[in-house]
């Protein structure tokens, strides 16, 4: 039996794979606005395992996999066996055997690791303190449609070293662009936690507004990831500068676009004339998610396929 294929972080992949899955989104994408039905995975299963709350991982996924022809379960962990400590491994050798892929979404990377170990299908991180790879997907493939290759480009990261902030930093690495990142003090990326070591795709501003000088592309995310709510306090008055405003957008480059991964905090990580003016795609970024992981599913469970 060989080994399944796994995305738990942005850099599982290579360059010329993101290639082809851009390729694979766009074509998905067409024939769902064009109402086409396309079942490449007719009855395969997606078990997904929930450890923190979700809109957008959950639909995207959900809705997905049934769009694709597929069907989509749901385990929460407290309804399952793994709420009342049932091992990690032992769950992935269970649900593997009843599944054709799984996505988890939980809090430490180590979980999904140790589940990947022991899984016989692929594998897909819907969130973890560290990385969110697939949120990064829909990010990049948004960008591409609106301003084409991100190779080269700058992209501004202005707030929180968290989850996001890793990813974006893993996506320079391996398409060759640049990502500008402004925290407050104490709050600054830790190498090791992002899995880098040694790079020359990023730069840290202790200045938000010096980040975004001629930034293509302008991101945040909320001050208070889950999990760090007792942080919530002390947060609101360390990030009380890193708002991002209309003030940062304009000296973005001028054609600079603006996204959120939401749900968003308007006034406190970024200003509504910001959120919801015309630089910003975030409607499109979230509709993204779903189209970007119809082209990741298949592409884990099926391989490279030529278009139908």
């Amino acid at each position: 039996m060989t080994s399944p294929r796994h995305y738990l972080q942005f850099k599982d992949f290579s360059a010329d794979e993101y290639a082809y899955l851009f390729g694979r989104t766009k074509w998905i994408k067409d024939k769902f606005k064009n109402y086409e039905p396309y079942h490449p995975m007719f009855d395969r299963t997606l078990v997904m395992i929930f450890e923190k709350a979700s809109t957008r991982t959950r639909l995207s996924f959900e809705a997905g996999m049934q769009q694709l022809g597929g069907s989509a379960i749901y385990l929460n962990t407290r309804d399952s066996q793994l709420g009342r400590g049932e091992p990690v491994e032992d769950a992935a050798q269970v649900i593997s055997r009843m599944s054709d892929i799984v996505m988890i979404r939980t809090f430490e990377q180590e979980i999904i690791e140790r589940f990947a170990a022991n899984s016989r299908v692929p594998l897909i991180n819907g969130l973890t303190n560290e990385y969110h790879p697939c949120q990064i997907l829909a990010d990049i493939y948004t960008f591409i449609e609106h301003r084409g290759d991100i190779r080269g480009k700058t992209v501004a990261w202005v707030g929180d070293s968290n989850n996001m902030c890793n990813t974006w930093l893993q996506a320079a690495e391996v398409l060759d662009f640049n990502v500008h990142v402004s925290t407050p003090p104490g709050y600054e990326v830790e190498p090791e936690r992002a899995g880098l070591y040694g790079t020359d795709h990023f730069e840290q501003f202790a200045d938000p507004l010096e980040a975004c000088k001629g930034a293509h592309l302008v991101t945040t995310d909320v001050w208070t990831s889950m999990g760090f709510e007792a942080e919530n306090e002390a947060r609101m008055k360390a990030f009380a500068d890193w708002c991002v405003d209309a003030e940062m957008m304009s000296v973005a480059s001028a054609d600079a676009l603006f996204m959120h991964c939401l749900p968003a905090h308007r006034g406190e990580e970024v200003t509504a004339e910001v959120i919801d003016g015309p630089q910003s795609v975030v409607w499109d970024e979230a509709e993204n998610r779903l189209h970007v992981q119809k082209a990741l599913m298949e592409y884990l469970v099926l391989g490279r396929v030529g278009d139908e």
